[in-house]
């Protein structure tokens, strides 16, 4: 099987999960991290590794990094890339943060590049920051657990619907 082929074996079965939550903009995300830990199944399968590279490219007016997604095998490679600017002037972060913050966003669309995930209902396409309706996150994990904690405190099941998707079966649960 060539490295096309399996790329596209990739491409075609990958799933992964947006398992963070911006409480800011109030949505579900996916990370890199997310990205590389839905490959996993697939390197020994296949006998490919992913690696990520960063590079500066750029420092005017703000610094610019390049971050390269890479498959390969024992002969072959396919490389995708993205470009990110560091927002120096982001209020209430460190300049680490600004930097790791920008990184973690090339990481993740190099990534989605590579494995062709369609963020078409990801945060950056659907976020109206608050210029809208914003999709509720559904009641799910750590989320979920905080619901049951409340309502057994005497919260009500209003409140959290007004907060969260809640799925039928969920529902039952609370």
């Amino acid at each position: 099987m060539t490295l096309n082929e399996k790329l596209a074996t990739i491409q075609t079965k990958f799933k992964s999960k947006k398992s963070r939550f911006n409480s800011f903009g109030k949505y579900n995300f996916r990370s890199a991290e997310d990205i590389l830990e839905a490959t996993k199944p697939y390197l020994l399968e296949l006998g490919v590794s992913v690696t990520i590279n960063e590079r500066l490219i750029g420092s005017e007016p703000f610094p610019i990094l390049e971050s390269t997604a890479t498959i390969s095998n024992a002969t072959e490679t396919i490389q995708a890339t993205a470009i990110v600017g560091v927002d120096l002037a982001q209020k209430g972060m460190q300049m680490p943060q600004k930097f790791g913050s920008a990184s973690s966003y090339g990481k993740k669309y190099a990534l989605g590049n590579l494995f062709l995930i369609d963020d078409t209902a990801d945060s950056d396409a659907t976020n109206s920051h608050d210029k809208g309706n914003v999709a509720k996150p559904k009641l799910e994990g750590a989320a979920l657990t905080k619901a049951k904690a409340f309502i057994k405190s005497g919260g009500s099941m209003e409140a959290i619907k007004k907060k969260y998707d809640i799925p039928a079966d969920v529902i039952n649960t609370l």
